[in-house]
């Protein structure tokens, strides 16, 4: 879901409280002239901001409303130009119901996140963003180096892996050729095999247990980005972690989606793709995988 957002003055918004519903647009007009409630997606609150009140606006004066579109009891919302050929906003055509509005926050925040720190939040970001892009420079720098590296020099390449995941445990064997995002917050448990061409897109934690077999090709997408348009467009994207517990095994090719787990034991058939969470000890098949049996025990 995303929220919409509409600032507004302080004493506007005490006064919709009072009476339930909330009807003004934007520069000090109302719902009855303007014809809608303008909002703005999270990429655009902060220039609408800017445009409206400057800034530097005088602090407490103003306040953003973080609303639920489904909360809004019918009231409906379309994406529309601000101008012939501009950018598209969300606009509520009818009264806010108070009920609708999720959080009420002073604006601007006295601490705003780094993109950063709302990566790792699991929150909508921009990776579009120095900090994060200085970490995947690193990040693509070390694992052009590992992919290089020589075969018969194990413990240069051993240096290298450390270097460029976040933790790697003992005996862990990686084939190159690798690919990561940023690499650190990749974890690897002891003993674990992963063949070559392995993508681990680690925008959000990627953990791996101990004793893991991991087949050639085999994909998992931390990364997920908005359904609607215009958010996606402005390059908006989260991300969600994924764990494979002790004893996996993922076969060739195969694809494990955001914010997935798979239990111990599991065996994940070559080219499938996992979009939901696996139990422990079972075999699971197909696109989406399915359980189709049990791991034997013998």
């Amino acid at each position: 879901m995303i929220e919409l957002l509409h600032i507004t003055e302080r004493s506007l918004w005490e006064s919709a409280e009072a009476a339930g519903t909330y009807a003004m647009s934007t520069r000090g007009k109302t719902l009855q002239e303007v014809g809608f409630v303008h909002c703005s997606f999270p990429h655009q609150v902060r220039a609408v901001a800017e445009l409206l009140y400057g800034t530097d606006p005088a602090p407490g004066e103003l306040v953003l409303l973080v609303i639920d579109p489904r909360r809004l009891d019918g009231v409906p919302v379309r994406v529309e130009e601000a101008v012939p050929g501009g950018e598209r906003f969300p606009h509520l055509y009818g009264p806010l119901p108070v009920s609708a509005v999720t959080e009420v926050r002073a604006w601007p925040r006295p601490e705003e996140r780094s993109q950063k720190e709302r990566m790792l939040a699991g929150d909508l970001y921009l990776a579009d963003d120095p900090e994060l892009a200085a970490d995947a420079l690193r990040a693509g720098e070390l694992a052009e180096r590992y992919n290089a590296s020589s075969v018969t020099d194990q413990p240069a390449r051993q240096a290298l892996l450390r270097e460029l995941l976040g933790e790697v445990g003992e005996d862990v064997v990686v084939r190159p050729p690798l690919s990561v995002d940023y690499g650190q917050y990749v974890s690897i448990g002891a003993r674990t095999f992963v063949n070559c061409g392995a993508v681990l897109l680690d925008v959000a934690p990627i953990r791996i247990g101990e004793d893991v077999q991991i087949g050639p090709n085999v994909q998992l997408l931390t990364p997920t980005h908005p359904l609607a348009p215009e958010p996606r467009r402005a390059k908006w994207e989260a991300a969600k972690p994924i764990t494979i517990g002790d004893n996996v095994w993922l076969g060739g090719g195969v694809i494990v989606c955001p914010g997935v787990t798979i239990g111990a034991n599991t065996v994940v058939g070559a080219g499938s793709v996992v979009t939901r969470d696996l139990p422990a000890d079972v075999v699971a098949v197909g696109n989406p995988a399915r359980v189709v049996r049990d791991v034997p025990r013998s």
